[in-house]
């Protein structure tokens, strides 16, 4: 077993967290709040990105410049029925959204939502470990086994590392007024 070629697993766990996190609105504007929102273009359903550009004018605005300016009310209605608490305002042919300043008790409800986010991209890591460990059971070379298994908890030890240090980012970044 090659841990170099199975560490790829571990890292698809980071890149779901760091996605995951990407959407947790900070007191800043980011294209990513709303990029990835369905809306119903065309009778199908394609991400807000595909409708439009999408900018940031002021630290606090998302600019939302549809190709097509029929698509307008479908993604005011996308973005409403999306749950993030944005209101989109149009004037005909871009939507502005403005982000509202978080209170402190906002701020904390956003820190436990880092911490289960960051939670379950350690227990995956967990799962991926205990997986590569159970496929170790058949192995007869006990000192080979042994050193394998060494070396998938030092593997599993510096991505948990690297989970640790995403969430104090984020959090630092949440509470970033």
């Amino acid at each position: 077993m090659d841990l170099n070629s199975e560490k790829v697993k571990f890292q698809s766990a980071i890149d779901f967290l760091v996605k995951e996190l990407s959407t947790i609105r900070t007191g800043r504007a980011s294209v990513s709040l709303v990029e990835d929102i369905k809306v119903d273009a065309y009778g199908s359903l394609m991400p807000l990105k595909s409708c439009g550009n999408i900018s940031i004018p002021e630290a606090r605005q998302i600019l939302i410049d549809p190709w097509d300016k029929s698509l307008i009310k479908e993604i005011e209605k996308a973005i409403m029925a999306s749950n993030i608490g944005l209101n989109p305002n149009s004037d005909g042919s871009v939507l502005r959204i403005n982000l509202p300043e978080m209170t402190e008790d906002k701020r904390k409800d956003l820190l436990k939502v880092v911490g289960v986010k960051c939670e379950n991209c350690r227990i995956e890591i967990r799962k991926i470990r205990e997986e590569l460990k159970n496929s170790m059971k058949d192995e007869k070379d006990e000192d080979l086994k042994k050193s394998i298994l060494e070396d998938l908890d030092s593997v599993t030890k510096e991505f948990n590392e690297k989970v640790e240090e995403i969430r104090k980012k984020k959090e630092e970044e949440v509470m970033t007024v």
